[in-house]
């Protein structure tokens, strides 16, 4: 197999096992009713898993420094096979949470390793494009992976879904022992150089941006599913339509924010986004329930929410040129140190009012990130002018 075809292979798979992350926030009544606990609580299932990926997943690919990237792969699919198991035979919300470490350990490990293989399968020249092809498993997931798993929820147990999660993994393995080489070996880069950017104001104001768009964004995504059906009265049918326009909304708006960051740059993509981001967001927590209204304010929300991704980790990137993977891996800890604290503060605007409360905290959240991007603009801007004057005298 000629390398495009393994990239296109580790692609599938990690569409496979980003799935398992995704499908929650699609069927988070469902299992809220199945273990009996409320949906706040419910909520902290997406919490634990993104903790235990930002934290977990860098402490595994430290420990398997030596390993060749087959073997990492490998075993952190074993890793989804377990998590998949002790998701359908173990019941109780205490185990569900145990579950779901043990798979964000998993997809977390799969994701690292599968960009590295990527990037050393591709020729030097398409490396970029043949991570941008990984990520193409992430959109995947939300496009397909979660509408389908709340087909399945409707009609059978949701732990269902995991079952065909695990079978696939077991697959996955056999494939990439035939396919990846095992020559591919990876490079880690140690936490205290990580942390040691942290200390750079104007890299910590671009991750702090990442991390309140991220929440506004996750805090809404994670209760997504009682929004549709409290706030927007979309029936159970309904769902999985307007979650599969959602996702399309999500490709859309990847794909347009890093054109418009080419073509704009990523100060004024960045500050579009995040506006008509916070709009829609309080748009839809504060209109009537109508499908025909809804479902195009999904596709808003969604499409402006992923057109700011790339301009944030290009912003990253120019501030440290020099470091670059430090800079993306940073931004991929703080995605989800935004996704953990999502869970937690969305459960919190649940239980305190309705799912409308959700919506407008997520917007508050998200007028946050705009507010600091705003104020990092300026402070460019004011140095550049400054450096302008210098010149002239």
């Amino acid at each position: 197999m000629k390398h495009t075809g393994k990239i296109y292979l580790l692609t599938l798979i990690t569409f496979v096992v980003s799935t398992s992350e995704g499908v929650i926030a699609g069927i988070l009544d469902k299992v809220a009713a199945s273990v009996n606990v409320p949906l706040a609580v419910a909520g902290q299932l997406i919490t634990i898993f993104a903790i235990a990926n930002a934290f977990g997943s860098p402490l595994v690919m430290i420990a398997a420094a030596k390993w060749n990237q087959r073997k990492v792969l490998i075993v952190s699919l074993m890793i989804m096979v377990i998590g998949c198991a002790a998701t359908f035979w173990l019941s109780g919300f205490g185990y569900l949470m145990l579950s779901r470490v043990v798979l964000a350990i998993g997809s977390g490990v799969f994701a690292i390793a599968a960009k590295t293989a990527a990037s050393h399968l591709a020729p030097p020249e398409k490396q970029a494009g043949a991570i941008g092809t990984i990520l193409l498993g992430f959109s995947a997931a939300i496009i397909v992976g979660v509408p389908i798993g709340r087909v399945v929820a409707m009609s059978h147990d949701w732990r269902f879904i995991f079952v065909g999660i695990g079978l696939l993994s077991l697959l996955s393995i056999m494939a990439i022992m035939a396919v990846i080489p095992a020559k591919i070996k990876g490079e880690v880069t140690p936490i205290g150089m990580q942390l040691a950017y942290l200390k750079q104001p104007k890299i910590l104001t671009g991750l702090a941006v990442t991390f309140f768009w991220q929440l506004g964004y996750g805090m809404m995504y994670a209760y997504i599913t009682p929004f549709l059906l409290q706030v927007a009265l979309l029936r159970e049918g309904q769902i999985s339509m307007a979650l599969f326009a959602f996702g399309i909304a999500t490709l859309i708006g990847s794909k347009f924010g890093g054109w418009m960051s080419d073509v704009v740059g990523n100060g004024k993509t960045l500050m579009g986004s995040l506006t008509v981001h916070a709009l829609a967001l309080v748009t839809l927590s504060v209109m009537p329930g109508s499908t025909f209204v809804t479902i195009p304010l999904l596709m808003v929300w969604s499409f402006s929410a992923w057109a700011s991704g790339p301009g944030m980790q290009y912003n990253l990137i120019e501030l440290a040129p020099q470091a670059r993977g430090i800079m993306l891996g940073l931004y991929g800890s703080f995605i989800q140190l935004g996704i953990a604290a999502a869970g937690g503060i969305g459960g919190l605007a649940s239980n305190g009012g309705s799912m409308r409360l959700v919506g407008l905290v997520a917007a508050a959240s998200v007028t946050i990130a705009l507010l600091l991007s705003r104020y990092s603009s300026r402070r460019s801007l004011k140095k550049i002018d400054r450096l302008m004057a210098s010149g002239r005298r």
